[in-house]
């Protein structure tokens, strides 16, 4: 059993936690489960928090650095828009992030908002991206679904970057309630030098605080933060916009059957081996 955020609660009464950890091994008896694991949107530092689902049975995994470490990233840039207006929010960007913003705009960079055909040369991008940065990307049928639900629901948005009409980079935002969660991003290895994606990020940005919105989280980084690792480029990126570095509290889980929940650890460990060699190999 997975839940990718949560718990929608009050965090801090134990009571309620209480009752929902019951509802949780109720159910994982009921379907046989030998796991519940839950990624909470939780900084780290809740010590009370902490001690409560410790009482309540559930351990912590809260060792990991790296995305592919967990399902959901453990460690986000997040901005704080609350009280803030458009000026002083691109004022505190860092100097070399305000500069590409203008030169992106300067050198002829247009965001449009995509339409669901627009998905087609966001996917085509996004498999350029991916093959750039060795990662595995979704199929074009995923973000059609993703398109079909959360759209008409005013739950998702598609922006393009062109130049010279021609589609250069993309973002997915995610917006429910008072935030906004910058999803997915592509860009084309030839326009780069334009800094579409610098644009993109700060069209969203202004439209977040026009819908009134508390934060925008930028997602996930490397909690190792090194110059010499490879996604340091990442972290840069993000950390210009003056977003906060937020780690969480990591995989909270009680594992039923401890023997499966080990086996079954080490097989996904070996699938995603497995899946980066055949990708190494196809590429070749």
């Amino acid at each position: 059993m997975y839940s990718a955020r949560g718990p929608v609660c009050d965090i801090h009464n134990e009571e309620v936690l209480k009752d929902l950890a019951a509802g949780i091994n109720e159910l994982a008896k009921k379907y046989n489960a030998f796991v519940v694991r839950i990624e909470p949107d939780i900084k780290k530092d809740d010590e009370e928090f902490r001690e409560i689902v410790t009482k309540l049975g559930f351990s912590i995994k809260d060792d990991s650095k790296n995305f592919k470490d967990e399902i959901q990233p453990r460690f986000v840039f997040r901005l704080d828009l609350r009280g803030k207006t458009e000026d002083e929010i691109f004022a505190a960007f860092h100097q070399k992030t305000r500069y590409n913003v203008r030169l992106a705009s300067k050198k002829g960079v247009v965001i449009k908002e995509g339409a669901r055909e627009d998905l087609k040369a966001f996917h085509e991008i996004m498999v350029e991206t991916g093959k750039r940065d060795d990662f595995i990307i979704r199929s074009l049928e995923y973000f059609e679904k993703m398109y079909d639900e959360l759209v008409p629901k005013g739950h998702m948005k598609l922006l393009m970057a062109y130049h010279e009409d021609k589609p250069i980079a993309g973002i997915i935002p995610i917006i429910y309630g008072k935030n906004v969660w910058y999803l997915y991003g592509a860009s084309s290895n030839s326009h780069r030098n334009l800094m579409p994606n610098y644009l993109l990020q700060w069209t969203m940005i202004k439209e977040a605080i026009d819908r009134g919105s508390n934060m925008y989280d930028f997602r996930g980084v490397s909690g190792v933060v090194d110059e010499n690792h490879p996604q340091y480029g990442l972290y840069r990126f993000k950390k210009g916009f003056n977003a906060e570095f937020t780690e969480f509290i990591g995989e909270v889980y009680i594992a039923y059957k401890p023997l499966v929940y080990r086996l079954y650890k080490i097989s996904e460990k070996t699938f995603r081996t497995v899946r980066k060699i055949k990708k190494k190999l196809m590429g070749k």
